[in-house]
């Protein structure tokens, strides 16, 4: 199953490593409509990752977050 391409990362702050991976979750409507809520795939379950391709095993679902809102800028 392909979930889309990574856009953010998660990291502990104090360690600096990174924990998740979150992938945006698919288009509503033909993007009409926004997206569905991001994927975030822990770092415990990356396999492998290569060039151009993130491997992962997942024994669960994966865990989703809203998307959030961006603020909307009006000029005047």
């Amino acid at each position: 199953m392909r979930l889309g391409y990574v856009c953010d990362v998660l990291f502990n702050i104090l360690t600096g490593q990174i924990t998740a991976l979150v992938v945006p979750g698919p288009c509503r409507f033909f993007g009409l409509f926004g997206r569905e809520d991001d994927y975030i795939i822990p770092w415990d379950c990356i396999r492998k990752i290569g060039e151009d391709i993130i491997l992962i095993q997942i024994e669960n679902e994966l865990k989703r977050e809203k998307r959030p809102r961006r603020p909307i800028f009006l000029s005047v």
